[in-house]
């Protein structure tokens, strides 16, 4: 399970570490996210668990005269985010959880938007909730979040590797999977007072590696991120080794013209707020 704590924590000073990595690897699902935020109107965006800040500073770039507010539980990831973004002054990143961060009438979002932030609420009908009543009237709602673990070789290929499967946890408990089951985060929409709920199932290439060391690179992505890595840091060296030996065959067995990537399975999901 990965939740606040986590994310205050270990989670995010790796993430932090990383974020070049992390925003590679979803890069292509960026695009789509960023494609989709064109189908509406808005002069204000809050991005919900916005990490590193990417796609909060896409849409700034792209919209100077739009507001762009980035909330996220990670002192880490946040920090990275305003150092990014310090020539940009229409973004902002808040040091908040968004479950109960609070606006104004003034910066109420009328469009908000999260590349795969939302899937470790410790209550999420509750923070959608919160996140209906902070949002302006009419506001549209726009996220990405995995599929099913199992329809997402990026993670379970990895993870076959492994010595020994890892503990199952609860498909509801916190983590990169919880909001797999469509029918499960459409009741917590709906719950949190979300309507015209649709899913796009968008499949992507799930990027570890790229250039002249890329099968390193993926090494190195695998080693310090994801559900395997946290099992590895666990081994004892030999073990260790021998399983980043399997890791480096995996990366070379996936390298295409100096990417190594592996298929990813997303839903895109949106909802609005009535007026």
């Amino acid at each position: 399970m990965v939740d606040k704590s986590e994310w205050q924590g270990r989670s995010g000073d790796t993430w932090a570490a990383e974020w070049r990595r992390t925003d590679q690897s979803f890069s292509r699902l960026t695009e789509r996210l960023l494609e989709r935020t064109r189908e509406y109107s808005f002069d204000r965006v809050l991005d919900v668990g916005c990490g590193a800040g990417e796609l909060s500073m896409a849409i700034a770039r792209g919209r100077p005269r739009v507001q762009v507010k980035g909330v996220d539980v990670s002192p880490q990831l946040v920090e990275v985010a305003r150092q990014r973004a310090e020539n940009l002054a229409n973004v902002e990143f808040v040091l908040s959880d968004a479950a109960v961060w609070e606006g104004d009438e003034t910066t109420a979002p009328q469009l908000l938007v999260s590349r795969h932030g939302v899937m470790f609420f410790d209550d999420p009908p509750a923070a959608f909730a919160n996140l209906a009543r902070q949002a302006a009237p009419g506001a549209n709602l726009i996220f990405s979040c995995f599929r099913p673990v199992k329809e997402n070789p990026f993670f379970t290929e990895v993870m076959r590797l492994l010595p020994e499967a890892p503990p199952p946890t609860a498909p509801d408990a916190p983590g990169p999977f919880a909001f797999g089951d469509r029918d499960r985060v459409e009741a917590i929409l709906r719950a949190g007072g979300w309507s015209d709920i649709a899913f796009e199932a968008f499949d992507f290439p799930m990027i570890a590696g790229v250039g002249e060391n890329a099968v390193d690179e993926a090494v190195t992505y695998f080693s310090r991120i994801g559900p395997a890595s946290r099992i590895a840091a666990e081994m004892d060296e030999a073990s260790r080794d021998r399983f980043l030996g399997r890791v480096r065959d995996l990366a070379q067995r996936n390298c295409t013209e100096g990417v190594v990537a592996l298929r990813a399975a997303a839903w895109i999901v949106s909802a609005s707020k009535g007026e």
